[in-house]
């Protein structure tokens, strides 16, 4: 069976794919049949990312070739135009810039809580330490009530002899 699809080119991380013809036993990047156009996915905006010949195409189609998933997504993105292309890399590379913010963001409030759960927990040491440091000043010890000694009233109360004058 003939199949349309695509082989892989170019180096790590910078892929390039070549639009083929091949028989669908042999490997991915293996032998074709015929080269009918070119998918760079890591093209910069105003180079041209993707060709493909329409006419190849249907020729291929007419003689039963069947289409892999990916060709036939950029097949239709093909139909409709550069301006297509260019909104889509547009659209993508929006997603991710709004995924790394939405990252960001969230590194930012995991950043904020671990800050506060440290400010908390120096308090508390500190608050410790304090503790620590200085004794527990205890509230005055309460007066014991003072017993009055019983005044003996049969007792006269004596006072103090004068001194002997001595000559």
């Amino acid at each position: 069976m003939v199949i349309i699809r695509l082989t892989r080119g170019g180096s790590k991380k910078t892929p390039f794919y070549n639009v083929v013809v091949a028989d669908s036993r042999n490997r991915r990047d293996g032998r074709f049949i015929e080269r009918i156009g070119f998918y760079n996915p890591m093209a910069k905006i105003g180079t041209e990312a993707l060709r493909i010949d329409n006419e190849r195409v249907t020729h291929w189609k007419s003689h039963g070739a069947l289409l892999s998933d990916s060709v036939h997504r950029l097949v239709k993105l093909h139909s409709k135009g550069p301006e297509a292309i260019v909104a889509l890399k547009k659209k993508d590379a929006d997603k991710i810039e709004i995924r790394k913010a939405k990252e960001a963001a969230k590194k930012a409030e995991e950043l904020k809580a671990a800050m506060d759960a440290k400010a908390v927990e120096e308090k508390a040491k500190v608050a410790e330490a304090q503790a620590a440091a200085v004794p527990e000043v205890s509230p005055e010890p309460e007066a014991a009530p003072v017993e009055a000694a019983p005044i003996e009233a049969s007792a006269p109360a004596e006072a103090p002899a004068p001194p002997a004058e001595s000559s």
